[in-house]
């Protein structure tokens, strides 16, 4: 069976007279991604890799991370919405109305979809989605966005929506969308606003993924109880935005699993140098108090 490419992708969208209005791809785009055009708005993608740091392949990170998007591939990659030159904006910042703001954060998450399977990644997607979406779609979450994937091929179970913290801080909401995200095919993660909402969350939900900022859980001294309910819960937990060999040194104390942010983005020497065996190898640091 063919792989799908990126050009492939465009050409089937155009069965979606939406998607066919405002999705191309140009010589203007360095990756070759596919990008989205909304009157003056450009919209591209970009993917940041999520790490499994268990101590089998942390190794393999340490002594190479110059391969380190290799070794993301057992879990994936969460996509990044940019603006030309590649850096990250909210394109719902300035749109007020409804039933826009809900065609856009579709378009968005297509276009994401779109570039990541036909460049070939492997492991998951994981897609946020907006707020005011899950507000205003009364029933069947996921239904839409599974029907244009099926219909340009390509499987949902590969994606994970990452639901807002907003979602995940109402229990009976939280339990209803994962619900119907799932019957739709796709992997539900959720965004905690903070440590403590973790509470909210119950065993019913069938979260596949937990979402938390990492340095705040770090200042707010909450890593280890905050694991310790997640493993209760029995739901993997990503610590995002790490950006120090310090904070991953006590997350990885405490036992950690999946991580994501700069710290691991081998593209500069600067990277390099702070994921060196002996500069990580070092007793961790302990935590904030």
């Amino acid at each position: 069976m063919n792989q799908p490419t990126i050009s492939s992708l465009i050409e089937q969208a155009c069965v979606h007279p939406f998607l066919h209005e405002h999705l191309s791809v140009d010589a203007l785009s360095p990756s070759g991604y596919a990008h989205a055009q909304l009157q003056d708005l450009r919209i591209e993608s970009g993917y940041q890799p999520i790490f499994d740091v268990s101590m089998g392949g942390i190794q393999t990170l340490w002594s190479s991370p110059e391969s380190a998007d290799r070794f993301g591939d057992e879990l994936g990659f969460h996509a990044l919405t940019l603006q030309p030159g590649g850096i990250s904006f909210d394109p719902f910042e300035n749109t007020n109305d409804n039933h826009e703001l809900i065609a856009l954060d579709r378009l968005v998450r297509t276009l994401h979809a779109i570039n990541f399977f036909g460049s070939q990644r492997r492991g998951l997607l994981f897609l946020p989605v907006h707020d005011q979406l899950l507000k205003s779609v009364i029933r069947d979450h996921g239904q839409h966005f599974s029907s244009v994937l099926v219909s340009l091929g390509l499987n949902p179970s590969r994606i994970a929506i990452e639901l807002p913290g907003t979602a995940v801080a109402h229990r009976t909401f939280l339990d209803c969308l994962t619900k119907s995200y799932r019957h739709y095919g796709f992997k539900v993660a959720g965004n905690l606003p903070n440590a403590g909402h973790i509470m909210t969350v119950s065993d019913t939900a069938r979260l596949d993924f937990l979402r938390i900022d990492g340095p705040a859980v770090l200042r707010d001294s909450m890593v280890r109880p905050l694991i310790a309910y997640a493993n209760r819960l029995q739901i993997p937990l990503i610590f995002d935005r790490i950006a120090t060999a310090a904070e991953f040194n006590v997350l990885q104390q405490f036992g950690a699993r999946f991580v994501q942010g700069p710290l691991f983005e081998p593209q500069t020497s600067s990277t390099t140098e702070q994921l060196h065996p002996d500069s990580i190898a070092r007793e961790p640091a302990e935590p904030p108090h």
